[in-house]
């Protein structure tokens, strides 16, 4: 796969929970990882599911990006390398993350904490192409805090009747981080997921979505797996859980669409200029 000509960092949000988000991050990023190129993914949601699918430590006391929120400590000191690949690391979400949104209020430009983290020189510490940060299902501080520090986001959404219902509540959002705070921010790509082809509902879904966004839309449908389901529940992505799965494969194929458009595209510039 090709290294994109720029850093990218996308967010993956969708405030509906259950869509695939932490899914789709860890296993697009695993993906990436295992064809050469360095992936950091920054867990978002204080569940830690990402953490717990790359394979690394959570507990508490576990240098997270709660620490690298309140500026206690550097990004690189939080990443830690995934039992995935050598070339995928990930900022990990201890319990502390829950209680961070609060704690955030009373802070000075607190929308902008992990834009600050990820800094051109903290990023080139730890050394990666692409970073992915998984957002928790809510619209509330820390989502405000991943689109602020991204300059691309990724919108997966499952093939299923509610799969529309709240994402104008979304994208709305988007729009008012892009006039508020981020002025590059930009939806570059949307992953469809949970896809059944027994069942029309899902064409119907397909085609609304496609319809609308047009080639935002990946070529790429992510099927309903059973794979997919069971692999975070060996601390492992589809990739390294069961690799010849029609998921896993879905997953590698999305991977390579992304990273052929972050090579042959100038991505969106952020509005510091990086």
């Amino acid at each position: 796969m090709p290294r994109p000509r720029h850093r990218r960092i996308m967010t993956v949000a969708n405030q509906k929970g259950g869509v695939g988000k932490t899914t789709s991050t860890v296993n697009i990023a695993a993906a990436l990882a295992m064809h050469g190129i360095r992936v950091l993914v920054i867990d978002l949601d204080p569940q830690g599911n990402a953490s717990t699918a790359l394979g690394v430590e959570h507990r508490v006391g576990t240098p997270s990006v709660y620490e690298v929120l309140l500026g206690e400590i550097r990004l690189s000191e939080a990443a830690a390398q995934s039992t995935s690949s050598p070339n995928l690391f990930c900022v990990p979400a201890t319990i502390d993350l829950a209680g961070a949104e609060i704690e955030l209020v009373t802070m000075v430009a607190r929308e902008n904490r992990l834009k600050q983290a990820l800094s051109d020189q903290a990023l080139d510490e730890v050394g990666v192409d692409y970073v992915f940060i998984d957002c928790p299902p809510s619209l509330g501080l820390l989502t405000v805090n991943a689109l602020v520090a991204a300059a691309e986001v990724l919108i997966p959404i499952q093939c299923e009747y509610y799969a529309l219902e709240g994402l104008g509540q979304l994208l709305s959002n988007i729009e008012l981080v892009r006039s508020h705070l981020n002025t590059s921010l930009d939806v570059s790509t949307i992953l469809l997921t949970m896809y059944d082809g027994r069942t029309k509902l899902a064409d119907q879904v397909t085609n609304e979505v496609r319809s609308h966004f047009g080639p935002t839309v990946l070529r790429t449908v992510i099927p309903r797996s059973v794979k997919v389901s069971e692999a975070p529940g060996f601390g492992q992505t589809v990739l390294g859980y069961d690799p010849g799965s029609r998921g896993s494969m879905s997953y590698v194929d999305a991977a390579r669409e992304i990273a052929e458009r972050g090579a042959a595209h100038e991505p969106p510039r952020r509005r510091d200029g990086r």
